[in-house]
C-alpha cells in the first residue's frame, strides 16, 4: 500500500517564473538605490545569467541556488568596482519576494486532504521555504538540493526522503512537473511517479510516468485506483 507522497514545489504547486522575475526586479530596484553602478551595468536578467559563469568556475556548487545567487551578486559588485557589498541583505530582498508565491487553486485543498491519509514531504531543487509560503503544516518534512548536496534526478535526495519516511520505495509516490528531475529521478529511485502536466506539454521521450494529471485534484483518483489494484492483487 502507498504510505507516503513526495512533492516537487516550483511549477507543481505554484507558477514559479513570474515570482522569480518579480523578485529579480525588486532586487534590481534595491541595487539601483544602494549600489547604482551594478544596476547601470547589469539588467535584472543579466544578473541572473551571471550564475552561469559561477557554475562554470565552481561546478561543485551548481546544486545550491542560494549560494549561486550570492556569488553572482558578488561577481556583479566586483565588476562594478564595489569593494564592500552587503550580499546578505541583497539576497534577503530577493528571497522574501521569491517566497511570495501564489499557490495553484488545487494545491492546498488537495494537500490538506492527502495529509489525513498519507505522510507528505517536499523535494525541491530550488530554495523555496515552505514555512514562509505557509505549507509547513501539511508536510512532515521538506528536503532541498542545498541541504542534501545533490539535485534531482540524482539519487541522494530520493534516498534521503525514503530514509526519513521509513518506507520501501514502492510505497512512495513522487509527484512533479519535470520529466527529467521528477519522473526519471523518482522512477530510478523505485518510487511510483505522477507527472503534473498542467499545460498540455508533449512527453519528451523515454519511459513515461506511472500516471499523468493536469491538476492535483486528479491525484486522489489515481491513488484510489492504485490502492484498489493492490487490494485486488492481495486478495486470496
Amino acid at each position: 500500500m502507498i504510505k507516503a507522497i513526495t512533492f516537487d514545489l516550483d511549477d507543481t504547486l505554484w507558477d514559479v517564473w513570474p515570482v522569480v522575475v518579480r523578485a529579480e526586479q525588486l532586487l534590481h530596484d534595491w541595487l539601483a538605490a544602494r549600489y547604482p553602478r551594478i544596476s547601470e551595468q547589469f539588467t535584472a536578467l543579466e544578473l541572473r545569467d551571471l550564475s552561469e559563469e559561477v557554475v562554470v568556475a565552481r561546478p561543485e556548487i551548481a546544486h545550491d541556488r542560494t549560494l549561486l545567487r550570492k556569488e553572482a551578486l558578488w561577481l556583479a559588485a566586483r565588476r562594478a568596482d564595489y569593494v564592500e557589498f552587503d550580499v546578505e541583505t541583497a539576497f534577503e530582498v530577493f528571497y522574501v519576494a521569491r517566497n511570495a508565491v501564489e499557490l495553484f487553486a488545487d494545491a492546498r485543498p488537495t494537500l490538506e486532504r492527502l495529509a489525513r491519509r498519507y505522510t507528505l514531504a517536499s523535494l525541491s531543487n530550488g530554495n523555496a521555504d515552505v514555512r514562509l509560503i505557509g505549507l509547513d503544516d501539511v508536510f512532515s518534512f521538506s528536503l532541498n538540493a542545498i541541504e542534501v548536496g545533490a539535485a534531482k534526478p540524482d539519487p541522494p535526495i530520493f534516498a534521503a526522503a525514503r530514509q526519513r519516511l521509513a518506507a520501501r520505495p514502492e510505497q512512495i509516490v513522487h509527484v512533479g512537473d519535470d520529466p527529467e528531475h521528477d519522473v526519471r529521478g523518482g522512477r530510478e529511485a523505485g518510487f511510483r511517479t505522477v507527472w503534473v502536466n498542467r499545460t498540455g506539454r508533449v512527453w519528451p521521450g523515454g519511459p513515461r510516468a506511472d500516471a499523468e494529471i493536469v491538476s492535483l485534484a486528479e491525484l486522489e483518483a489515481v491513488l484510489a485506483v492504485w490502492e484498489l489494484d493492490f487490494l485486488s492483487a492481495s486478495a486470496p
